[in-house]
C-alpha cells in the first residue's frame, strides 16, 4: 500500500541502470559473445539516462579478443566523462584476462567472494600437425611472397624465429593490459608486479587483499545499500529482432556455431566454469 502511495506522489527511488556483459570477447558477432558492436548500444542507452546516479555494468566473461576489450573499456569510461556518471562494476562468476580489462573501466569493482578475478596476461595457443601428416603421407604445399607470411603454419616445423615473434606481440600486447590496470587502480594494488601480472587469477576475496576488487557483495545488495530500498534496477537489454524470429543457422553456420560454442567452453573451462 505504502509503495502504492509513494509512486502516486511520484517519490519513487532512484532507477539504476544495468547492463549485462555475459559471454566471451570476440569480434565475431554471435549468441553468447562480446563485441563492442553488440554492447555500444546497450551502453549509449544506459547513460543516456540522465536522472540515473550511476551505471551499473555486470561482468561476467573468461575474456577473449584484447582489441574487443579495450575498445569496449574505453566506450566505458568516454561515457562516464561525457555524461559524468559513476561507474560501478559486478563481477559474477568471472571478471578473466579480457573480463577484468573491462571491468577496470569501473570506478568501484565489487565481486563475489568465490567470483574469479585477474588473468592479467596475454596468451597464444595452437597446433602442430607436422608428424601426423608425414605418416598419413600427406606433402604441404605452400607459396608465399613475404617470408613471415607462413609463420606459425600448423603443418610446417615450428620455428624459433617465428616463437619469438609471437612473443614480442604477446609482450606489447600485455604491457597495454598493465598499463590500463595501473592507470585504473595504481593506487590501489597491494601486490608487486610480479606477482600481480603473471596471467594469474584469483577469487574475490584474495582479489581484494590484493586490491584487484574494491569490496565483496552482489547486485541487489549493493543497490539497496547505495541508493535505498525504494532503489529500482532497470536491466538495459539487446532489442529484440523485428517479429521475434530467432536466426536458423544450417550447413557450414551450424558447424561454425558448434566450433564457437566449444571454444567458448575451453575458455570457461580454464577457470573451473
Amino acid at each position: 500500500m505504502m509503495g502504492w502511495i509513494r509512486r502516486r506522489l511520484g517519490k519513487d527511488g532512484p532507477v539504476i541502470p544495468v547492463v549485462r556483459l555475459h559471454g566471451v570477447i570476440a569480434a565475431e558477432a554471435r549468441p553468447g559473445r562480446l563485441n563492442i558492436n553488440g554492447v555500444a548500444p546497450l551502453l549509449d542507452r544506459a547513460f543516456g539516462m540522465k536522472a540515473a546516479p550511476a551505471v551499473v555494468i555486470v561482468v561476467n566473461s573468461p575474456g577473449g579478443s584484447p582489441v574487443q576489450s579495450r575498445l569496449i573499456a574505453k566506450r566505458i569510461r568516454d561515457l562516464a566523462r561525457e555524461k559524468a556518471k559513476r561507474v560501478i562494476v559486478l563481477v559474477e562468476d568471472a571478471a578473466a584476462s579480457g573480463g577484468y580489462f573491462i571491468a577496470v573501466a569501473g570506478d568501484e569493482i565489487i565481486a563475489d567472494p568465490s567470483s574469479i578475478v585477474g588473468s592479467i596476461g596475454v596468451i597464444f595457443a595452437g597446433f602442430g600437425f607436422v608428424e601426423a601428416i608425414e605418416k598419413l603421407g600427406i606433402t604441404r604445399r605452400v607459396h608465399t611472397a613475404g617470408t613471415n607470411k607462413s609463420t606459425l603454419d600448423p603443418f610446417l616445423p615450428e620455428k624459433p624465429e617465428d616463437v619469438a615473434r609471437i612473443k614480442q606481440v604477446e609482450t606489447e600486447i600485455h604491457q597495454v593490459f598493465i598499463d590500463f590496470v595501473k592507470e585504473r587502480r595504481g593506487g590501489k594494488l597491494t601486490a608487486p608486479d610480479a606477482e600481480l601480472f603473471t596471467g594469474e587469477w584469483w577469487t574475490g576475496v584474495s582479489g581484494l587483499r590484493l586490491g584487484l576488487v574494491d569490496a565483496l557483495g552482489d547486485l541487489h545488495s549493493e543497490v539497496r545499500r547505495r541508493f535505498g530500498e525504494d532503489a529500482r534496477i532497470k536491466i538495459i537489454e539487446p532489442k529484440r529482432p523485428l517479429f521475434g524470429l530467432p536466426r536458423i543457422g544450417i550447413g557450414a553456420t551450424l558447424a561454425q556455431d558448434i566450433g564457437t560454442t566449444l571454444e567458448d567452453k575451453a575458455l570457461w573451462a580454464r577457470f573451473g566454469l
